[in-house]
């Protein structure tokens, strides 16, 4: 089975820009290009095959009428584990939490949400919300919710192109406006906002808050900053692992000129290539596949080594 190049589904939030259209060339009717689900079994937004046989395809079809391609990692699209995204936020995103898988599953019937940033680019003086500036109590939390006070007690962060943000279930936080980023998450959509600076939805009506339920999975305390493990370079490649959980392994590549990818885990997951700059093409078996900035590719479980040529950056994901 080859590897083939995936359509995402584009959401349209009231925070989103144009970067995704302009940049990556995501297509859309829609003004708002704020997220686009680039690997994604979600019913929420599912991604559609964009090349060779199974082209026009969904990719949960896909994986139903060929779970070979899932590797034993997985068992059925329903049960397919992450979602890669690509976030624009022009302006600032809600202050938000996401569940556990046991509260979710609980609650939701969804899973819970492990994530994690990769910033792509950030307007000079970005920056984010991550938890809390000194620890909290459950009441005190709520009292700052209720007056309006929550934003004296977050901790912001100044961001910069490059940098990288691990968000365990339980941590407040929020993409500030002017970000760029490749999101890799569990394959969830439960968020649960707590504060949204007072803007209104479609409806002309304050977006929805979910104060009780953010109560009741919000961990108060501080968080130390994730630190990725260090770049190493060698022969025009650079290879630096930017995350490691139970959920998925996402690592950067950046190729001067040509680079083969050997996943020791092709036999137990499928994996997914996503190119943030560059252009080149990847080969495997008699398939070869023309890379540039925005390609999605997904990689059947099984699958031999990629072979990539020319000058690009990428973010390579398995579970």
């Amino acid at each position: 089975m080859e590897p083939f190049l995936l359509s995402p589904a584009i959401k349209d939030y009231i925070w989103g820009g144009t970067r995704l259209r302009e940049e990556f060339g995501r297509e859309s009717s829609l003004e708002r290009l704020a997220e686009s689900w680039e690997l994604s079994c979600h019913p929420d937004g599912e991604s559609t095959i964009s090349s060779g046989e199974y082209s026009g395809m969904s990719l949960p079809r896909f994986l139903s009428e060929h779970p070979e391609a899932l590797g034993r990692a997985c068992t059925s699209p329903e049960d397919f584990p992450v979602l890669v995204k690509l976030i624009d936020a022009r302006n600032d995103l809600s202050v938000q939490v996401h569940p556990d898988d046991s509260y979710a599953r609980t609650h939701e019937n969804d899973n819970g949400k492990t994530e994690m940033w990769y910033v792509i680019d950030a307007d000079p003086g970005a920056e984010l919300v991550y938890g809390f500036r000194e620890s909290m109590t459950k009441e005190e939390f709520r009292s700052a919710v209720e007056d309006g006070t929550l934003m004296e007690h977050v901790n912001r962060v100044p961001v910069k192109s490059g940098d990288v943000f691990f968000i365990t279930p339980g941590t407040l936080h929020a993409i500030g406006k002017g970000i760029l980023i490749a999101e890799i998450q569990q394959s969830s959509n439960v968020t649960y906002r707590v504060y949204d600076y007072g803007r209104t939805g479609a409806d002309g009506k304050p977006r929805e808050l979910h104060v009780e339920k953010a109560l009741e999975v919000t961990d108060t305390g501080t968080r130390a900053l994730y630190v990725p493990d260090p770049p190493e370079s060698s022969g025009g490649v650079t290879v630096q692992r930017l995350a490691s959980c139970s959920y998925f392994t996402v690592t950067k590549y950046d190729s001067e000129s040509e680079m083969t990818i050997i996943d020791e885990s092709a036999e137990e997951s499928f994996s997914h290539i996503l190119v943030l700059e560059g252009e080149g093409s990847l080969s495997c078996g008699g398939t070869v596949i023309p890379l540039e900035k925005g390609s999605s590719v997904f990689v059947p479980a099984g699958t031999g080594p990629l072979d990539i040529t020319g000058r690009v950056s990428l973010i390579h994901t398995t579970v």
